[in-house]
């Protein structure tokens, strides 16, 4: 072989090592970036609006004060690509492959609720991307073998769970005198999950299922089904399904005059539009929440129970959230979850000082951390697992903790008043 062949040979097998080595490219890392199809129009938009709020103030968060993101042995600032997708799911598959395809982004975040969170899930799953469900609360996520989905908010089966332990304990007369519940809930992927997560924990409990419908999404007159809810004369009644729909569902049930001891609203009832929009038919409506200013999860909280502590204290990620949104509006749950997630995916690749998607996704599975936003922990198949909620309670315009017990900045109004 001649001098000038070795040669050539010698340069092509340098540029195939070069090409083939990851650790030339990752040297030359400038940052992170994460992609995310947000809900900043359409039906989603209230929630969608917080959780980009809460995904900037946690990135502001990142690149400020923990001085960036460790990849490769040193910091490189996180940033954060997102478009609108006008809660539509034809623009979220089509938003995700941009993200990836164009922009580049290392990382995905899904946009609000479930059935947007799913029609992203295949792409994500397509390009074996990180894709974290900030939003997505339906089990049903996690029963169709996705690989890269990673939920911080927690599963829809328990969201009404802890609210009727609640009217368990609270209410002496629910035994040996089974309280009559009913259920009114949205038919969405998300609310029936809610619906049937609390169906078996009332028949658990021993309370008397006395309704149990779904409507349409998009509603815009519950009447006919508030009707007959109030001919089954029910004490409790639990529901909902997104803002405006629980929105309306309270609005006619004051209209029609139908007054419970209690009355409980998924998502629309923690958001601070719903007291804004309602005023005094709000009081006494109560909402189970993944998050609410008040909570008090801190670093020597955190040191005491063995969690790994990552993100600003509570009153720090509020500065934050308000910079980010440029008013003095409260975060609710929806930017709270968004931010955890955040923190969890920076944790995932400061752990294996790496952003290859295969290996963030087995470090996001073996990761147990406390932020300002709880606990946090997965199953194995992505599913959140280590999240407690709470329970608000609207109170003079203020959204109030009234449970648990543990974690109430108010004692529950119990019976709520009725509607004037």
């Amino acid at each position: 072989m001649n001098k000038t062949i070795m040669t050539g040979l010698l340069i092509i097998m340098g540029a195939i090592g070069f090409l083939e080595a990851p650790t030339v490219f990752a040297a030359k890392l400038e940052k992170v970036v994460i992609g995310h199809p947000a809900a900043l129009s359409g039906q989603y938009a209230k929630a969608g609006e917080q959780a980009v709020g809460g995904i900037q103030a946690a990135v502001d968060w990142v690149n400020s004060v923990h001085g960036g993101i460790k990849v490769n042995g040193k910091k490189v600032p996180l940033d954060y690509k997102y478009y609108d997708c006008e809660s539509r799911k034809e623009s979220v598959t089509s938003l995700l492959e941009r993200l990836i395809t164009s922009d580049k982004v290392h990382f995905t975040f899904a946009p609000y609720s479930p059935g947007l969170t799913l029609a992203g899930a295949p792409i994500a799953e397509k390009y074996g991307m990180v894709y974290m469900d900030h939003g997505g609360a339906s089990d049903k996520i996690f029963k169709q073998g996705f690989e890269y989905v990673v939920q911080t908010i927690g599963p829809g089966s328990r969201y009404h769970a802890g609210t009727l332990e609640m009217i368990k304990k609270i209410d002496p007369t629910t035994n040996p005198h089974p309280k009559k519940i009913a259920l009114a809930y949205e038919d969405s992927e998300f609310a029936r999950s809610v619906m049937d997560g609390a169906e078996e924990k009332a028949k658990e409990l021993g309370f008397d299922i006395v309704f149990k419908r779904t409507y349409p999404k998009g509603v815009t007159d519950l009447t006919p089904l508030l009707s007959d809810l109030k001919a089954a004369a029910p004490d409790v009644v639990i529901g909902g399904g997104h803002f405006q729909d629980g929105q309306l569902l309270n609005k006619q049930m004051a209209d029609l005059g139908i007054n419970t001891r209690l009355l409980s609203l998924i998502a629309a009832a923690t958001l601070p539009a719903f007291g804004e929009a309602l005023g005094d038919i709000a009081e006494g409506v109560m909402g189970p929440s993944h998050w609410e200013y008040g909570v008090t999860f801190s670093k020597a909280g955190a040191e005491k129970t063995g969690y790994t502590w990552i993100g600003p204290s509570q009153d720090e990620y509020v500065k934050l959230f308000q910079k980010a949104v440029g008013s003095d509006m409260i975060p609710d749950y929806h930017a709270a979850e968004a931010s955890a997630a955040v923190l969890a995916l920076v944790l995932a690749v400061e752990k294996i000082d790496s952003i290859d998607s295969d290996k963030v996704r087995e470090a996001l599975g073996e990761l147990k951390f406390m932020s300002f936003y709880g606990t946090w922990d997965i199953d194995k198949t992505g599913k959140q697992i280590g999240h407690e909620m709470v329970d608000v309670q609207w109170q003079k315009g203020e959204r109030k903790i009234v449970w648990p017990e543990s974690a109430k900045t108010a004692d529950i109004i119990y019976p709520k008043p009725d509607f004037k």
